[in-house]
């Protein structure tokens, strides 16, 4: 009897081993050239973008979102943000980065940072990609409501907080995970107590980083408290740089784009913030 199963079992494996896999499709990429190098422009549409031809969304444009980056866990808390309604229904655009230091970070004088990131400093190259390429694009070829957010952590938080200082009107809502301040002595901390912090809602983070990465961040949300900005400050000490993202990521989507009925509150799936 245990030779019959045995058999019966190697059977099975051996025709589920042989049978004809299906390719997984999440959603679409277009290949571009931008800043002098090919990147992906990754596109996650929303389950029931299929079901109503008239119906618009948001868009919410991550960055570092290549397919070896960051996109799968981006998709996957988008997608389970929008099955618990935790948020509403979103089209998600993962823009790739190549050379982040390059293409997130502003020039700086600080020899010492160079020697490390030698190509750092064309932020607004490629900034001006994203404004006059991807959002144009993707608007034409999707169908969107208008609404564009943008979201990055670290170097890219410090890539969010710079566009909402230098373009604020470009997206409408922005998120800045762990964003990296300190980068050239907080000189975008330091322009937004000289020039204010801009009025788009934004959710920003600090974890336990210490010194002018926590510093850079505090003096942001003061300028927008005291404008009385729609801010979401995460002030986490409890969280690492390592694994802020993963972990905030559900609460900043649904302080942008909030699902359209309460949640029952024994769930826990609140942000801490006014909506």
């Amino acid at each position: 009897m245990l030779r019959m199963i045995l058999a019966a079992l190697a059977a099975l494996t051996a025709t589920s081993a042989l049978a004809d896999p299906l390719p997984l499709t999440i959603g679409e990429q277009h290949v571009v050239q931008a800043m002098d190098v090919e990147r992906e422009i990754n596109v996650v549409l929303p389950l029931s973008y299929g079901e109503d031809e008239t119906r618009r969304y948001p868009v919410v444009y991550m960055l570092d979102g290549g397919v070896s980056q960051d996109l799968m866990m981006q998709v996957g808390v988008a997608r389970w943000t929008q099955m618990w309604g935790r948020t509403e229904e979103f089209i998600l655009v993962g823009i790739e980065t190549k050379d982040r230091q390059r293409e997130l970070l502003p020039p700086t004088s600080d020899q010492e940072a160079l020697d490390v990131w030698p190509t750092a400093g064309e932020s607004a190259l490629f900034r001006a990609f994203i404004k006059d390429k991807v959002l144009p694009k993707v608007a034409g070829a999707y169908r969107t409501d208008g609404r564009d957010f943008l979201v990055g952590e670290s170097a890219a938080g410090h890539f969010v907080v710079e566009t909402l200082l230098a373009s604020p009107a470009l997206f409408d809502g922005y998120v800045a995970i762990s964003p990296s301040l300190w980068w050239e002595e907080m000189l975008l901390a330091r322009k937004a107590e000289a020039d204010g912090a801009g009025t788009p809602p934004l959710f920003i983070s600090i974890e336990n980083e210490g010194e002018t990465m926590d510093e850079g961040v505090r003096r942001v949300v003061a300028v927008r408290e005291k404008a009385g900005a729609k801010t979401c400050f995460a002030d986490r000490p409890d969280l690492t740089h390592g694994i802020a993202y993963h972990a905030l990521l559900p609460g900043a989507l649904q302080f942008l784009l909030p699902g359209p009925e309460p949640l029952p509150e024994e769930w826990g799936m609140v942000t801490g913030c006014a909506q």
